[in-house]
């Protein structure tokens, strides 16, 4: 959904279309996404139009790039011993 709505401002009804799920389903999926600060929500007339707000994932990106060196060093560790244990 996020993919979705990261360049341009969708509908529900157009986000639901991309997903073998119910529109209900797909808007419930959108309520926790803005209630996460993930995404805005506009409302036009009887629609309600949501877009990413990039600077939210903000937090997510530096916990990511924090934890990744971490994760590369553990995966290279773990290929090294099985390489020496096949040796």
């Amino acid at each position: 959904m996020l993919r979705l709505v990261r360049s341009q401002e969708l509908a529900a009804g157009q986000i639901a279309t991309q997903f073998p799920i119910s529109q209900q389903a797909v808007s419930q999926h959108l309520q926790v996404l803005h209630r996460a600060g993930l995404v805005a929500e506009r409302r036009e007339g009887t629609r309600r139009l949501y877009v990413l707000q990039p600077d939210a994932l903000a937090p997510v990106r530096a916990l990511l790039d924090d934890l990744w060196p971490d994760a590369l060093d553990r995966l290279k560790r773990i290929v090294e011993q099985d390489k020496r244990s096949r040796s």
